[in-house]
């Protein structure tokens, strides 16, 4: 019988999408910054037949070429994996840097993430690995799984490359002609995972709403380039129970992806006391504020709340942005509260580890225009301390509960009210390997009583 529930978890979602990627599951891993999504996290997805990325965003290049080499070292060559990009548009040249980098290693799957628009980088990648087949279609060696959650962004990335970014990559030698006049009959990413309100960076959508009207731009764009091979969607946020992966495929998802409910995994690179507090959350444990690195527009992330103070007080720092023109302007007393707990330091203090990091990562023309203004000043002082915030979730100490920044979904609190009761109750015996067949075989199982079919 386990064996049948088996095979019918691996008929869910897209077949094309598993000959395409080499794995026996329509089941992915997104990453998670920082190696939180680790090396070992990937490894063991790979070898249970499901695709994981590594979580490379935020680690220096040493760190991920060191991971990549540990990942190839324990998959056979056939076994999947990928690697998370993210989108840098600050600093473009960085971003060719980590794509070159993953080129130079072999890549052939990144998860790209935060982009709002198609950039060089991501097409070289994408055009780096187009070839002719001999039936006269496109072989695609590199893919790109580009997470989406606004129609704008998905029709960027369901349409050919740009041709002038196409035009100067020929000109300066990094591809083919032939590369060139293939990406024109090819969309830049064939797989696109739907993302609703997850765990981190979130626009906060609704996934009843935004894959079926996704769908319905696969079918426009389909039509409009005239493609022969299908574009493929997938679901992401959200899902952390079998009934939500039986929902995801009941909507005509090609592929599920899960994020939140793997970082609370005995694999995850994050501390024993984050996962801890991780395992005991509920659906409404987790709240919304202004992310670090897009501070100054409010973008947001949903993070841990339950038994933290971080949530709030990041909110209330962007308010403070908001309202004042710079540091000295606000009062003196909400100063002191901030830099005693807040910062646990003195905003001097601050401001000298701002500039030590600005100049360690080349960025001395940012300490110059916050000495221009002072309200850019005041916004990498408080950006400052989501960096802190952040680290505290790698730390294996209770150093500063209050502030430690978590970030993580509904999705967790759900999966572990389902494992209650179950040897999956303690992170301990959680895998994510292990959790993803859980998940497959059940949600396979939810369909064929609900007289259900899969793609």
């Amino acid at each position: 019988m386990a064996e049948h529930r088996e095979t019918d978890a691996g008929r869910l979602g897209s077949a094309s999408f598993r000959r395409a990627f080499g794995v026996d599951y329509a089941y992915l891993s997104g990453s998670m910054y920082r190696g939180i999504a680790s090396k070992e996290l990937v490894v063991a997805m790979g070898r249970a037949g499901c695709l994981g990325f590594l979580g490379a965003a935020g680690l220096n290049p040493a760190r991920v070429t060191d991971d990549i080499a540990h990942i190839r070292r324990h998959l056979a060559p056939r076994q999947p994996f990928g690697v998370n990009l993210l989108c840098d548009l600050q600093h473009p040249a960085r971003e060719t840097a980590v794509v070159e980098m993953l080129l130079a290693h072999g890549v052939r799957v990144v998860e790209a993430s935060a982009f709002i628009k198609v950039t060089p980088a991501l097409v070289l990648f994408h055009l780096s690995g187009l070839r002719s087949r001999p039936d006269g279609g496109t072989a695609r060696d590199t893919r790109i799984v580009a997470k989406v959650s606004r129609p704008e962004v998905a029709r960027a990335f369901m349409q050919p490359a740009p041709q002038e970014m196409v035009a100067q990559l020929v000109a300066e030698g990094r591809v083919t002609r032939e590369q060139a006049e293939l990406a024109r009959g090819v969309p830049v990413a064939q797989d696109l995972t739907v993302e609703a309100d997850s765990g981190g960076h979130t626009d906060r959508g609704v996934s009843t709403v935004l894959l079926p009207s996704l769908q319905s731009l696969r079918k426009r764009m389909t039509r409009e380039f005239e493609y022969t091979d299908e574009i493929r969607l997938g679901l992401a946020g959200g899902i952390g129970t079998p009934h939500a992966v039986a929902a995801a495929f009941a909507m005509g998802a090609d592929f599920v992806m899960t994020g939140s409910i793997n970082q609370c995994t005995v694999e995850a690179g994050i501390s024993d006391a984050v996962k801890d507090r991780l395992q005991t959350i509920d659906v409404q444990d987790t709240d919304y504020c202004p992310a670090g690195d897009m501070f100054e527009i409010g973008a947001l992330v949903q993070v841990l709340k339950k038994g933290v103070l971080f949530p709030a007080r990041a909110n209330r720092l962007h308010t403070l942005y908001k309202t004042y023109d710079s540091w000295e302007e606000i009062p003196q007393g909400t100063r002191r509260q901030i830099q005693d707990t807040y910062f646990k330091r003195s905003v001097d203090e601050v401001w000298r580890e701002t500039c030590e990091h600005l100049r360690k990562t080349g960025r001395e023309s940012e300490i110059e225009r916050a000495e221009r203004s002072p309200k850019r000043h005041m916004a990498l002082i408080f950006r400052w301390y989501y960096g802190y915030t952040s680290r505290l979730s790698f730390l294996d100490t209770d150093l500063d509960r209050a502030n430690v920044q978590i970030h993580t979904g509904p999705a967790l609190g759900a999966f572990n009210q389902w494992a209650r009761g179950t040897p999956l109750e303690s992170w301990r015996n959680r895998h994510p390997d292990r959790m993803a067949m859980e998940l497959m075989r059940e949600a396979s199982s939810i369909l064929l009583e609900c007289g259900g079919t899969s793609a």
